[in-house]
């Protein structure tokens, strides 16, 4: 297996434009990030602590990094934050962890990403009412197979997901891989960009589409009473035990029928989906719900099932560990690049910390990378996984 060691970090920042005015350039650019990324890693959740860590850390840092005029303090750190490009500075972290990954697979293309979820996430207590600003909306892309985030977008609302979601798109590769999206993302222009992308789409569709959702359920009330015996479909069904209740769930995907209303708005259709979900609770009551999907291929029952399913690994993986482990929703950074920044880093983290091979929780293991040296170094590297 090849080993990346930290200074490898280093390269992949060299090339990003500093934002800083010449004469405020005391400390190398490719030094403030690399502090900044490990500082998030141990747990830091602003520049404040982020320069404590780094003082307590400094004959560690000095094994890769210059730091020509010491450690830059904490308003250098705010500074450079605030000021950089949130699109430039996740372009070199993608390009650093596809360099992870591809050294540690050893040729293995398990690698590829195969399953993209987007979703978003508010970051409750960024606003900043004195310049009438709600807090920051955050919309992420999660490659649930990988557990990495591939990409974010920062918004003002979360309405403003349907603007970012296209932008998003642009901004990471889906080539090969099936996308993923809530009601909220079950747009038209949505479902155009995934298909020109050479992606696929599973999408959720609700009331915010009448007609379509309509026209799905109607078609799937049809066929209920032979479980669509008479039409071309394929199925899957799973059992899960767990907290006192037991689901079952069964996944119907139906080749698009002749003559379905709607078709030729959305490019690409293929399918169209229902997920049942029956539960028995331990007090004896039962209920039960439907969802509807939309999609560009005819997928196995199996397939459509783990792309329903792995949706939701964007939340339990992500968007709650951020919360609880990270403790982004009361995170007080209230100009907007510097939160869009920290909060990718955080989600950076999150992924990094997921795919170390160690039994330890998410939150044990970001306490190790702050004590041991040695471990911080292997998270970064993703030497193991």
């Amino acid at each position: 297996m090849a080993v990346i060691c930290p200074d490898s970090l280093v390269k992949y920042f060299e090339s990003l434009p500093d934002p800083r005015h010449t004469r405020n350039r005391k400390h190398r650019l490719v030094d403030v990030i690399v502090i900044a990324v490990c500082g998030v890693m141990v747990g830091c959740e602003g520049p404040t602590a982020i320069s404590l860590w780094a003082k307590n850390k400094r004959e560690f840092l000095q094994t890769f990094l210059e730091l020509p005029c010491g450690l830059p303090s904490r308003d250098c750190l705010r500074r450079v934050l605030s000021l950089l490009k949130p699109e430039a500075f996740q372009q070199c972290f993608q390009e650093w962890i596809a360099a992870c990954l591809a050294a540690n697979a050893d040729g293995d293309v398990a690698t590829s990403v195969r399953h993209v979820a987007i979703d978003g996430k508010t970051l409750r207590r960024s606003h900043d009412r004195g310049r009438a600003l709600g807090p920051l909306h955050i919309v992420s892309a999660w490659a649930s197979g990988q557990g990495l985030a591939l990409g974010q977008l920062a918004t003002a609302e979360k309405s403003n997901e349907i603007t970012a979601i296209p932008a998003l798109l642009e901004q990471i590769d889906v080539a090969g891989a099936v996308v993923t999206i809530d009601a909220m993302g079950c747009q038209t222009e949505i479902a155009q960009k995934i298909v020109a992308a050479k992606g696929d789409y599973v999408l959720a569709v609700k009331d915010n589409q009448p007609k379509l959702h309509a026209a799905i359920r109607a078609f799937f009330d049809e066929h209920a009473h032979d479980e669509l015996a008479q039409v071309a479909h394929r199925r899957c069904q799973t059992h899960d035990e767990s907290h006192g209740r037991k689901d079952l769930r069964y996944y119907f995907l139906a080749k698009l029928p002749a003559g379905f209303p709607l078709a030729a708005k959305w490019s690409g259709l293929k399918a169209i989906g229902m997920a049942v979900r029956i539960t028995a609770h331990s007090d004896g009551r039962e209920s039960s719900d439907a969802r509807y999907y939309i999609a560009s291929r005819y997928f196995s029952g199996q397939r459509f099932a783990d792309a329903v399913r792995g949706h939701w690994s964007i939340e339990n993986s992500l968007h709650w560990v951020l919360d609880v482990v990270f403790n982004e929703d009361q995170s007080r950074a209230r100009q907007r690049r510097l939160a869009d920044n920290l909060s990718w880093l955080r989600r950076l983290a999150v992924g990094l910390l997921k795919r170390h091979p160690g039994k330890e929780s998410i939150k044990c293991k970001m306490k190790m990378t702050g004590w041991n040296n040695d471990f911080l170094t292997e998270v970064l590297t993703q030497q193991g996984t």
